[in-house]
């Protein structure tokens, strides 16, 4: 037997069986930033993009995102999504946008993936909205800032 879970003896890719785990109640909540320069960050804010509202736009793109993580990472499973939400930290001192992106389910697998690629996404649509006036966007510190669910029990980064 492989020592990866995603490998099977041979050294084949393979999706874990998780058929046996029991149900439980998974949350995951990550975070991540988007830098911009004093201009953008006014346009943003002012809703003066050339393209439109970018936060709005990038809230609806990381919830499809999370949805669609099976798709994305190879051997993810495809989850149940009970409830996803992308949120936003304007930092007027800093130009920064703060993402948050809480996702959850009631299954056997943890939902850390759809909250990251929803975190990577909303930043990505909004690096995609500022890309005429900006193209030396950031798009920094993205990771998990919290779990709960699992055998694993909770987590709750430093």
């Amino acid at each position: 037997m492989s020592e990866f879970s995603h490998l099977d003896a041979d050294g084949n890719a393979v999706m874990v069986d998780v058929s046996a785990k029991k149900d439980t109640i998974r949350k995951a909540v990550a975070k991540g930033k988007v830098l911009l320069n004093q201009k953008t960050f006014e346009m943003l804010q002012e809703n003066a993009l050339p393209k439109g509202d970018a936060l709005n736009t990038a809230k609806i793109a990381g919830i499809m995102g999370a949805k669609e993580t099976h798709r994305l990472i190879p051997l993810c499973h495809p989850l149940a999504i009970s409830y996803v939400d992308v949120r936003f930290n304007v930092d007027d001192k800093n130009y920064l946008i703060e993402i948050e992106a809480e996702a959850r389910t009631t299954g056997k697998t943890g939902i850390e993936m759809e909250a990251l690629i929803a975190v990577q996404i909303a930043a990505a649509t909004i690096y995609d909205m500022c890309k005429a006036v900006q193209k030396d966007v950031v798009i920094t510190d993205c990771r998990l800032v919290y779990k709960e669910g699992g055998k694993s029990g909770i987590f709750k980064a430093e």
